[in-house]
């Protein structure tokens, strides 16, 4: 497989990682009815730029846009680590309950014991950076 096209696969992977975390997003506030609490519409800030970015990218096969999507995705990815210990973590919980109108540390979504809703964030997050750092080391490989 080509350089070319194996970048071309990672930025619609990325895409595609974006869409699906924003159309979840977006199915958990509006057909669920979940109010946000601040820490998760911090992790919407960072996502839902994603899903236009890498469709741009994707189509313009601009592998450039590695570079500019990876510090959003590693700020997301803190933001929903951090979020993610507030639901888990004991000794972060009190600071869960000072965080808006719906507090932080409230899990909607509780599947296994461990898949909440800023998991879900995490995981997309951490995907979508590992394919950025595989497109950068593709293009820099290629040169």
């Amino acid at each position: 497989m080509t350089a070319a096209k194996k970048v071309e696969y990672l930025l619609l992977g990325a895409w595609g990682m974006a869409l699906i975390a924003t159309l979840g997003s977006l199915y958990f506030s509006e057909i669920q009815r979940y109010v946000a609490c601040e820490l998760c519409w911090v992790q919407r800030i960072f996502m839902y730029p994603l899903v236009v970015t890498l469709g741009i990218a994707a189509v313009k096969k601009d592998a450039k846009q590695a570079y500019y999507t990876l510090p959003l995705t590693v700020i997301g990815m803190g933001v929903s680590l951090y979020h993610y210990s507030v639901q888990k973590l004991s000794f972060l919980a009190e600071a869960g309950e000072a965080c808006g109108y719906i507090p932080c540390n409230y899990e909607y979504i509780n599947v296994f014991g461990f898949i909440t809703i800023p998991f879900l964030a995490l995981t997309a997050f951490t995907i979508i950076s590992i394919l950025m750092i595989m497109t950068i080391k593709t293009t820099r490989s290629d040169k």
